[in-house]
């Protein structure tokens, strides 16, 4: 009995193996020191079959090195902190958010090892704004103060509620989204956000944009790179709306492939 139980046990553990590996950069709660993240960015790769591998805050080479050759997708979530604008040459502005030093290190080296092994990485959010930062970028630091006739894209709650319509790239990852290319190029997110893209980084492309100009989507345009950022919030409506369930799949499809060149044995 012992025995099958082992074996049935083993089993399910080649079976969670299979599944391609997803690397998501947590938080720092500075009050408390704690490392944390909100359940909806892993339960959005569970559900588009994935396991979530949550990344603490250690910004070590050798750690980060160590831990994402063992991924197959790295996923970089929102964050209520904001990036530091010394990384992008620039001076604090009067709104500048609380800044993590931790979050902005480790997500820099997550991004630089992802990239030398050509993993395909997700951005939301902030994670949109670290991946556009690493690769040389510049960011809006207050929508409100520094863009001219700026939407609100801090909606507050509902968090789900598609508060403000973008334009999409036909010619992009978002844009070849079977809800897009059948319903059209332009669709309404959610937005919880008050920094932005400004000057896109290299090898990176905007492909989506709200109707004051903010950038709301940024690829690499090359077609054997899987590296998306999406500046909504797709996480949040994974389980009922299409193009989020969308991106989801599309990055997993991405990752499952990279998982199947690898040629992992099987159980």
């Amino acid at each position: 009995m012992l025995k099958l139980t082992y074996s049935r046990a083993l089993s399910n553990i080649d079976f969670m193996e299979r599944r391609p590996r997803i690397g998501i950069t947590m938080r720092l709660e500075m009050e408390t020191r704690r490392f944390y993240l909100g359940r909806d960015y892993s339960e959005a790769i569970e559900a588009a079959g994935g396991l979530p591998v949550h990344i603490p805050l250690i910004p070590k080479n050798r750690y980060i090195e160590a831990l994402v050759e063992e991924l197959d997708g790295v996923f970089l979530p929102g964050s209520d902190s904001d990036v530091d604008p010394s990384l992008f040459g620039e001076e604090p502005h009067p709104k500048l958010k609380n800044v993590v030093p931790e979050k902005d290190a480790t997500d820099r080296l997550v991004i630089e090892a992802a990239e030398s092994r050509g993993i395909p990485i997700l951005g939301i959010c902030y994670g949109m704004q670290a991946l556009n930062v690493a690769r040389g970028g510049s960011l809006i630091q207050d929508i409100d103060s520094q863009v001219e006739n700026g939407l609100n894209h801090e909606q507050g709650r509902p968090l789900d509620r598609h508060s403000h319509s973008i334009e999409i790239d036909r010619d992009s990852i978002i844009g070849r989204l079977e809800s897009i290319a059948a319903n059209g190029n332009s669709v309404r997110v959610n937005s919880h956000h008050h920094q932005a893209v400004d000057t896109v980084g290299r090898d990176l492309k905007a492909v989506a944009w709200a109707k004051d100009g903010v950038v709301e989507c940024i690829q690499d345009p090359r077609p054997e790179k899987f590296v998306l950022g999406v500046q909504w919030h797709p996480e949040l409506a994974w389980d009922r709306d299409r193009l989020s369930t969308e991106i989801f799949e599309a990055f997993l499809e991405a990752c499952r492939e990279r998982f199947g060149n690898e040629q992992r044995p099987e159980a």
